[in-house]
């Protein structure tokens, strides 16, 4: 199975078992997450009340890397920016799909938006539902 960057979305669906759910767990073992991304959902359990260990524990049986968002991502992002704003996309956006532009690898998402905009962005999308 190929390598897949997951977007905040798609770990979401996972952990809160919405609809998409079983199509990141298929994609789950060594799937790679931004570290923006995964700020994001921190921030997600964060606003809920739950704290650094609750949130801590359940990330960190989960078999996925984590990667530090370096110059080279950044920039993409950055350079995808006029197409992504047009589409709805937030920075989280345009780092997940930048990491997985540099990695060669396909983007699990929720966002419908990203869609739109794979093919001029130059990125393999795959919605988990």
């Amino acid at each position: 199975m190929s390598v897949v960057v997951l977007d905040a979305s798609a770990l979401l669906a996972l952990l809160l078992d919405e609809p998409g759910a079983t199509t990141v767990a298929e994609h789950l073992d060594g799937a790679l997450v931004s570290s923006v991304n995964l700020a994001e959902v921190v921030g997600h359990y964060a606003r809920l009340g739950a704290d650094r260990v609750d949130i801590q524990a359940m990330l960190s049986p989960l078999p996925i890397e984590i990667v530090p968002v370096d110059a080279g991502v950044a920039f993409e992002a950055g350079m995808m920016r006029v197409i992504g704003e047009a589409a709805g996309l937030s920075l989280g956006d345009r780092i997940c799909l930048s990491l997985a532009k540099m990695r060669q690898a396909r983007s699990l998402t929720a966002d419908k938006a990203w869609k739109v905009v794979a093919d001029e962005l130059e990125v393999d999308v795959e919605l988990v539902r």
